[in-house]
């Protein structure tokens, strides 16, 4: 294997250190994602060096022209505080024509926006939960005859920001007062969706033109208090007290009859294809009480902490962290971006 000049791009607070040796979970959770990925890379014998940027673009020009990296691991969910402009920095990588790891900006743009997604996803026949959008800063008009229950949660927004058991609306009344919050709270639109009954399921895609899955990986419910639906909620995703004591994990999904698993893939590579997809990325579905699969939302560039679920299901299929790392620099190496069809 090629020894490459690697260059991780992350925000100016989350460049990890070089050892997790006194630190307490709490703080090591924020930056646990850019310590693996780095210290995997290196594990792999690349050089690599870590650039944390926040609000300018020059340090990145500054870093690419003096270090001359082979490709950029790019783990920026957001820049100038603004989420959608993680895709911006993927363009401006383009434009300087440098190879970077995970989804292009085209992909990231459309799959970020999950009304959008899932009009794309009614073109290609792709089943997904009936929708309404609530724009920010308009009066909030409900259409006659909007079916319930209904999850309301951010139109961008990633990693279940602002999503709690109160999404979960089912009339008029809850529901104008949780997109109310969404757009007080977050800054965005507001999305309605039809909610699904059933279990909460996701499945990871790897590749570009040519893609794997692998195996499909649910999140569990054990002890959930009286009421509450089972939902990926901020609390769920991210409160480690909360997931103890109401029993929430992920892992290989149960007693999943092999068709259905294989229908899952089927329409995971669709969806991916659908949204122009490369890289990597994870697919949620809901999988409801009559046994039909639907999709939520598409996640390029998910969260690649080794302990995660992208990584976890690689594992699953047989491959190691590293490996895993490695074959998402490949990827990133060999896609076709535009200035390289000059």
């Amino acid at each position: 294997m090629r020894r490459l000049r690697l260059l991780v791009l992350t925000h100016e607070d989350l460049v990890p250190p070089d050892s997790l040796s006194g630190y307490d979970p709490k703080e090591i959770l924020r930056w646990k994602k850019e310590y693996d990925v780095t210290h995997g890379l290196r594990e792999l014998g690349h050089d690599v060096r870590v650039i944390g940027v926040s609000h300018e673009l020059r340090p990145i020009r500054v870093a690419i022209e003096e270090f001359r990296p082979h490709l950029v691991f790019h783990l920026l969910m957001e820049f100038q505080d603004v989420a959608v402009y993680q895709a911006h920095i993927v363009s401006y990588l383009e434009l300087l024509r440098v190879p970077y790891a995970g989804c292009n900006p085209r992909g990231l743009l459309i799959a970020r926006d999950k009304a959008l997604s899932k009009k794309i996803f009614r073109y290609h026949r792709i089943p997904a939960p009936a929708f309404t959008v609530f724009r920010h800063g308009r009066a909030i008009r409900v259409p006659h005859g909007l079916g319930y229950p209904r999850i309301v949660k951010s139109v961008d927004e990633e990693a279940s920001l602002g999503i709690a058991q109160a999404s979960v609306v089912d009339d008029e009344e809850r529901l104008r007062e949780r997109v109310a919050f969404v757009h007080r709270r977050l800054g965005s639109d507001a999305i309605a969706e039809q909610y699904i009954q059933g279990r909460e399921l996701t499945i990871s895609v790897l590749g570009n033109e040519r893609l794997q899955t692998f195996p499909v990986w649910e999140l569990f419910f054990d002890n959930l208090p009286p009421g509450s639906k089972p939902i990926a909620t901020e609390r769920a995703k991210w409160d480690r007290a909360y997931q103890l004591r109401a029993g929430i994990g992920t892992g290989p999904a149960e007693d999943l009859p092999d068709t259905l698993a294989r229908h899952i893939s089927k329409v995971a590579k669709r969806t991916y294809r659908a949204l122009g997809l490369t890289g990597y990325a994870r697919i949620d579905l809901r999988l409801s009480e009559d046994g039909r699969v639907w999709v939520l939302e598409a996640n390029p560039n998910p969260d690649l902490r080794s302990e995660e679920d992208f990584a976890a299901a690689a594992d699953e299929a047989g491959i190691a962290y590293p490996e895993l790392l490695q074959r998402i620099v490949n990827l990133g190496i060999r896609h076709r971006s535009p200035w390289k069809t000059e």
